[in-house]
């Protein structure tokens, strides 16, 4: 297979396959997607992986390679799906389970195993067809919430390349998202992007306070630490052809299209709706809001005809099946109530119209009724602007749509509220011509300005900087880096390994409390084996206390050092540094319980050189505030200088200035005189040995995560420093 600097990944292709009268049928897509991606990368270089549209069950294996070939000649290379496979990918899982959730209809969801079973299923089989074709270095663009589990299956075998992921539809509230059962399983798929897009801030927004709740993460100015890497979210409103549609209001076809809509209406305004037949459409309350106007506005009887076009959607599921129905009730409902022998107030068409119709009938229509309950975009309004060059029209546009941000020239309405819409099509029907002219031409410049093409080509810049950029900042250990230090460890005679523990040796907890933080068997034995080897001495420094390190490294010939350095277990005995802290523990305490009483999930633990308030289980946001709030109220009542307050990982502790982790490791060094070093440790207090190490030839430093660092070196994460140790205590 040939191989493409630049991948484009999406479920389905810009070609489509039908087979017709026993033969196959190519037809090629003029969506808008596909023209944008013409616009970028030399077709040469440039390859598109998709479902082609017909079940592989259907096709001969010499079908499939004439379909492989024929694709190959448009820049396509097709993933192959079974009939199953799309039924439960496509119509369940992507389109029954996220789709009507990411558009707040959670309760028209369907979690089923099978569907979360076979999405996970051909999200693999789009990686091997894309790994097929994508370089070490390529530029790989993922597209829609079909696919969120891509980024994540590249990245595991492409960690150079730049991967971006385009989200089409809203990305809801925390509150929605965190009742899907896989969410964090998603967002994981979708980190593994380095550039992650959304078509307005509201989207971008709720995407990180989900990562922040679920993950611990820490957005911060659009970006966002993960696995040593660092993430870019940001917002890209995809924009229209506007060339295209712009010249093809002066087409034949178009514009006889709008002259039988204007001659069967003569002497009407003319309102238009145009929508995929889709319960995020809003179509339900849209025809209530037009009834009420007809309600509150009696004398336009006879004056206004709503031309209704219902697109055919995913005709075979139950909810939308209903949804025609009741459209269709309703329209004939408010005909039988208002119209008369020469009058319907709605004329309905559930039928998909070419090109042209559908742009004589954007020309011919006064208004446009865009009203969709919950939208990601919506392109209905700005092709309805784009054909609109005498300067007359209105577009009435929801506020839940994300094209309004761009369009807020038009009358936005609350879509739910029929008072709302009958005032906006009066406003619209009573609004002057010279209005009307300066609305279109603001919405015009905007529209022409930022096209698909534009948005393309922005987007694929920010790629390409977000993945130069996060390529740069990674300083994870490469497999060269870890085969130099094995090299220098067999060699040494004298070996001092120093571990942290939280964060470090063990993942971080819910709880401060001790048996939940228990070392695993298989870091026991990893322990013990090292121990065991006379050239070693191993060390663990922590800021737990000496009763649970005690309990869980009990081998005496371990080095324990508890509390930061408070306290140091040599030879199976404590010893204790002398400090001042007693003199504020007892002042401390009510303000620490005071602030845990009424800040939910947090938690007090009190040790003999520091107390230590938690908050991983607290909401970010107020854990924020209230650590702020809580390092004020300590800093008022200390009247020593030599007691400090330190933030750490999801943490606020108190604890002597006097204390910290490189003065104990600074007496180790001395002790054993060690000619081979590894000091391992993830946050603020592993930075005092990582200081005291830098100019010691022999030590090698590693900090467990990402984040600026004085150590030399950065490993992902807990699991990849156990690989490490596992590889060590092996030897």
């Amino acid at each position: 297979m040939s191989k493409h600097q630049l991948v484009i990944v999406s479920n389905r292709l810009p070609v489509s396959v039908r087979r017709e009268a026993g033969k196959l049928v190519f037809e090629p897509s003029s969506g808008g997607l596909a023209t944008a991606m013409t616009s970028i990368g030399d077709s040469k270089n440039r390859v598109w992986v998709g479902w082609p549209g017909i079940a592989s069950d259907d096709l001969t294996s010499e079908e499939k390679d004439q379909i492989v070939e024929e694709l190959k000649v448009h820049g396509c290379a097709p993933v192959f799906l079974t009939k199953s496979q799309v039924e439960q990918y496509y119509d369940g899982y992507a389109n029954d389970v996220l789709w009507p959730l990411f558009h707040y209809f959670q309760d028209t969801s369907s979690y089923k195993d099978e569907y979360w079973r076979v999405y996970q299923e051909v999200q693999l089989e789009f990686a091997r067809v894309t790994s097929e074709h994508a370089e070490q270095e390529s530029t790989i663009w993922v597209h829609d919430y079909h696919l969120m589990l891509l980024p994540h299956l590249l990245r595991q075998s492409y960690p150079n390349a730049s991967i971006g992921f385009f989200l089409h539809i809203p990305f809801p509230s925390f509150e929605i998202f965190r009742s899907l059962p896989q969410r964090k399983t998603l967002l994981a798929g979708l980190l593994g992007a380095d550039l992650i897009g959304f078509h307005i801030y509201d989207y971008a927004r709720h995407f990180a306070s989900s990562c922040e709740r679920l993950l611990g993460l820490e957005p911060h100015d659009e970006m966002m630490e993960y696995q040593g890497r660092m993430i870019k979210f940001d917002t890209f409103p995809i924009g229209i052809d506007y060339k295209k549609f712009y010249e093809a209001t002066s087409h034949p076809a178009a514009r006889q299209a709008e002259r039988t809509m204007r001659h069967s209406n003569k002497g009407k305004k003319i309102l238009i709706s145009v929508d995929r037949l889709d319960y995020s459409k809003g179509i339900p309350q849209r025809l209530e809001g037009f009834q009420r106007f007809l309600e509150d506005y009696p004398e336009y009887h006879g004056k206004v005809c709503l031309q209704m076009v219902a697109v055919p959607s995913r005709t075979e599921v139950e909810t939308y099946q209903a949804l025609r129905d009741d459209v269709e009730k309703t329209v004939s409902r408010i005909n039988g109530m208002y119209g008369t022998a020469e009058w319907t107030p709605i004329s309905y068409r559930f039928k998909n119209l070419p090109f042209d119709e559908i742009v004589g009938l954007y020309m011919a229509g006064d208004v446009a009724l865009v009203t969709p309950v919950r939208d990601g975009m919506n392109l209905v309004a700005k092709e309805y602007v784009a054909t609109k060059h005498d300067g007359r029209g209105v577009l009435i546009l929801s506020e839940m749509a994300g094209a309004i941000d761009e369009l807020s020239e038009a009358i936005a309405v609350n879509p739910n509220d029929t008072t709302s819409i009958s005032k906006a099509i009066l406003q619209a029907l009573t609004m002057t011509k010279r209005e009307q002219k300066d609305r279109l031409q603001i919405m015009h410049r905007r529209l022409s300005s930022y096209t698909v093409k534009a948005w393309t080509k922005d987007f694929m810049k920010e790629l390409d900087a977000a993945g130069r950029y996060s390529r740069q900042y990674r300083r994870q250990m490469d497999d060269g880096e870890i085969a130099e230090l094995l090299e220098e460890y067999d060699k040494a005679s004298r070996r001092l390994l120093i571990f942290d523990y939280d964060g470090t040796l063990r993942d971080y907890v819910s709880s401060p409390r001790a048996f939940m933080a228990m070392p695993s068997l298989r870091l026991r034995r990893m322990i013990k084996r090292l121990v065991a080897n006379s050239h070693n001495q191993v060390a663990v420094v922590s800021g737990r206390s000496r009763q649970a390190l005690s309990a869980w490294f009990f081998d005496k010939r371990i080095t324990l050092v508890a509390e930061h350095g408070a306290w140091i277990r040599k030879d199976g005995k404590w010893e204790h540094r002398a400090n001042d802290f007693h003199k504020v523990k007892k002042e401390l305490t009510p303000i620490l319980k005071q602030y845990t009483a009424r800040t939910s999930g947090s938690a007090i633990e009190e040790k003999d050189s520091s107390t230590v308030w938690h908050y991983r289980n607290v909401v970010p946001e107020l854990a924020y505030n209230r650590a702020k709030e809580l390092t004020r109220d300590i800093l008022s009542i200390l009247k020593t200088d030599s007691i400090g307050v330190f933030t750490g990982n999801k943490i606020l502790e108190v604890r002597p200035k006097s204390i910290d982790k490189g003065k104990a490791v600074t007496e180790l060094v001395e002790k054993h005189k060690p000619d081979f070093i590894l000091c391992a440790g993830d946050d603020y207090t592993d930075e005092d040995m990582f200081g005291t190490l830098k100019e010691n030839d022999n030590a090698h430093t590693i900090k467990v995560g990402s984040g600026d660092t004085k150590a030399k070196h950065q490993l992902g994460g807990v699991a990849r420093m156990l690989h490490l140790l596992s590889e060590i205590s092996a030897r």
